[in-house]
């Protein structure tokens, strides 16, 4: 997110070395999210927030060349994906990491991660995606833990409608929340959003307000 100053400090946490760690250090509570994010749900929510790194030691993809235009990276995105943000190794990553949270003390822990993350046996109370590069009603039949799903007009709406229909039939469907924002990017509440934009500064705002009522529902 462009002219964010960070609220938090980076420490080794876990199976990683770089954690941003963000809110009060004696909450009960704990959610992993993304930088600018965190700040905002551990000052709005008053619990610890920690955003792992999980792109160490190569770092992310490049923010200017997404989305990619030319073959060429196009290849090195499919290359990032399969290699340091492959989605079945982080989520094993995320999954470690919310272990390790729960026996530090933590006594009910949240995630803005992948649904993938929520399945079976997962130590997350909830977990939320915000404009997820990859949407998939088939992770959403694995979930047992309440979802927020907010999405772009970059992300297939097909999928979305059939992870709603997913989770109207589970146990905790009355904890779920999800908004689709047709009128933004990939990546508007995040590294690609501008908060001098008027559209995009009112609709980061919503989703937020949006995930820390959710996550007060589901956690708090």
């Amino acid at each position: 997110m462009r002219h964010y100053v960070p609220k938090g400090t980076f420490k080794s946490h876990g199976h990683f070395n770089k954690v941003y760690v963000t809110g009060p250090t004696t909450s009960e509570h704990a959610l992993v999210v993304t930088q600018q994010g965190a700040d905002i749900v551990a000052s709005a929510l008053n619990t610890t927030v920690y955003m792992p790194d999980f792109f160490e030691p190569h770092g992310p993809f490049p923010i200017e060349k997404f989305p990619p235009q030319t073959d060429e990276d196009k290849n090195q995105l499919q290359e990032f994906f399969g290699g340091t943000a492959n989605p079945a190794e982080n989520t094993a990553k995320l999954v470690a990491f919310g272990r390790v949270l729960k026996e530090g003390g933590a006594k009910r822990v949240g995630g803005k991660v992948t649904v993938s993350a929520g399945g079976e046996n997962t130590p997350f109370d909830a977990v939320s995606i915000v404009h997820p590069a990859m949407l998939s009603a088939e992770d959403a039949n694995k979930l047992t833990v309440p979802l927020g799903m907010y999405i772009s007009g970059d992300e297939p709406v097909d999928e979305y409608n059939k992870i709603i229909d997913v989770l109207s039939k589970k146990p905790f469907a009355s904890q779920c929340d999800y908004k689709n924002y047709t009128n933004m990017f990939h990546g508007w509440a995040a590294a690609r959003g501008d908060l001098n934009n008027a559209d995009n500064k009112r609709e980061y705002e919503d989703v937020y307000k949006r995930l820390v009522e959710y996550f007060k529902k589901t956690l708090v």
